[in-house]
């Protein structure tokens, strides 16, 4: 009988031994992942300028605070609820460029952007990032 409580013992530290190495070796995948998938996310897919008139900037977020914008393009666009301005929307990480657009919002401006592949929600609501704001006379 004791011999058969050594087997079952050692079955089960077998099992438990490699249930341990199961979830570690999960548990490291799930970290990479995640780590390469927010690594992937910031690259940059394209960067460009946008000019148009200054519609809206603002501060907004319920558990991040981001800075977020719209700009009028210019023409007009057709979408499923009729046709409406061409409007671009954005997000700027910068506070100093906050500051700049603030006091152009209504203004045509010249706005300098990278689009990242996914933003983060710590980011900003978009994947279109403002680096640099120029008016337009």
């Amino acid at each position: 009988m004791s011999e058969f409580k050594q087997v079952v013992n050692e079955g089960l530290k077998k099992v438990g031994s490699w249930i341990k190495r199961f979830v570690l070796i999960v548990l490291l995948l799930a970290i990479a992942g995640g780590a390469g998938y927010v690594w992937v996310s910031g690259w940059t897919y394209s960067d460009g300028t946008r000019a148009g008139n200054l519609i809206k900037i603002s501060k907004k977020g319920v558990m991040f605070k981001t800075y977020e914008g719209q700009l009028n393009l210019g023409g007009f666009q057709q979408n499923s609820e009729g046709i409406s301005g061409n409007i671009w929307e954005f997000s700027v990480r910068d506070r100093e460029v906050y500051g700049q657009l603030q006091s152009l919002q209504g203004k045509q401006v010249k706005l300098y952007y990278k689009e990242r592949y996914k933003a983060m929600p710590w980011q900003g609501k978009t994947n279109y990032f403002v680096y640099r704001v120029e008016r337009v006379e």
